[in-house]
């Protein structure tokens, strides 16, 4: 029986193990896009610690290429899944349909790996009868030098179909079990179907759209930020108790307060330094995932007319901070528009 071809975007840390664990499982044949680690990884193989799988050396993809491959000129067979686990930008050219729109054809599934919610909003535009996958990800790898992989917490996902208005349900979901089947065949793993996908997409939101930004306004890791008790009752809270309010209000109903907020506030360990993704990309000076993790909420608040003051905030001052990075890459420009009101 023929593999089912799959085409992963974003070879990092969640992208390589995605890839390993779907080769590894034995129904899959993975093509892997990888740019800054090509080099490393054409000649030297990948090497993986896992507190998984174990140490595995010079592992490689079945391809590995550097760039999406245009399908409709031959440059690869078609796929029967993409999946994206770069990080989600769309404020910054080209947009994930952009990257990926080279591969897509009709018998085409997208798997989408990444943080925040309505992220399958472009996608479903772009890519209207194509099936649109949600993976909500929970697993801990990290890329510590080119093509040198540290998995510190087991894959965990929770994975299910996106609602697209051209494509009845039963389809989609179908598509979404066929590739938990395809990624965990012998149910060793935990990577399960997950029929109701936006309340856990919301669920994730509540810790990363309200630890992430402020971390990284505050360049503070999570376990200072418990012990500043201001940092929780005055920052924290308020953006929890809206997000969950702005969830309630798109039909999706959270943890009550007190659970959600424990859950939240001991999702990190207290004896260690842990700054959130968002917060370490701001360090490191590299883009931030500001739209889809505060962006969005702040728009499904005021397209529902829930009151979100304190996000709506907090992400102004991100998309401030956003601009700064913008120009240290020269994406942005610091001169007056014509009609500017400000000069």
């Amino acid at each position: 029986m023929a593999k089912t071809r799959v085409l992963v975007v974003g070879t990092g840390g969640i992208g390589t193990m995605a890839a390993y664990a779907l080769e590894h499982g034995g129904l899959a044949q993975v093509t892997a896009v990888m740019r800054s680690n090509y080099d490393a990884a054409v000649k030297n193989g990948i090497d993986i610690d896992s507190v998984q799988w174990g140490q595995i050396k010079a592992w490689k993809p079945s391809v590995i290429t550097k760039a999406v491959p245009d399908v409709l000129k031959g440059e690869a067979a078609p796929f029967d899944f993409i999946l994206v686990t770069t990080k989600n930008i769309p404020d910054v050219a080209p947009t994930v349909a952009d990257i990926i729109s080279p591969a897509v054809t009709d018998k085409t599934a997208i798997v989408l790996s990444q943080n925040g919610i309505n992220i399958e909003k472009p996608l479903i535009a772009r890519f209207p009868t194509n099936p649109i996958i949600s993976s909500v990800a929970y697993t801990g790898a990290t890329e510590t030098a080119l093509a040198k992989i540290f998995n510190d917490d087991p894959d965990c996902q929770k994975i299910g179909a996106y609602t697209s208005p051209q494509i009845a349900a039963s389809v989609a979901e179908e598509a979404a079990k066929r590739y938990v089947n395809i990624y965990n065949p012998e149910g060793k793993l935990d990577v399960i179907y997950e029929p109701d996908v936006a309340r856990v997409r919301w669920r994730k939101i509540a810790y990363n759209g309200s630890m992430n930004p402020i971390a990284s306004i505050l360049r503070m890791d999570t376990p200072r930020m418990r012990m500043s008790k201001h940092v929780i009752d005055d920052l924290i809270l308020p953006m929890m108790r809206e997000i969950q309010a702005i969830a309630k209000a798109s039909g999706v109903t959270l943890q009550p307060e007190p659970e959600l907020l424990h859950a939240i506030l001991h999702q990190d360990p207290n004896d260690t330094a842990f700054k959130p993704s968002m917060c370490q990309d701001f360090e490191k000076g590299n883009l931030m995932e500001i739209e889809n993790l505060v962006g969005e909420p702040v728009r499904e608040a005021e397209k529902l007319n829930v009151p979100a003051p304190t996000l709506k905030i907090v992400y102004g001052i991100m998309k401030g901070l956003q601009l700064k990075v913008k120009e240290e890459k020269g994406l942005w420009k610091a001169e007056f528009e014509p009609g500017n009101p400000y000069v």
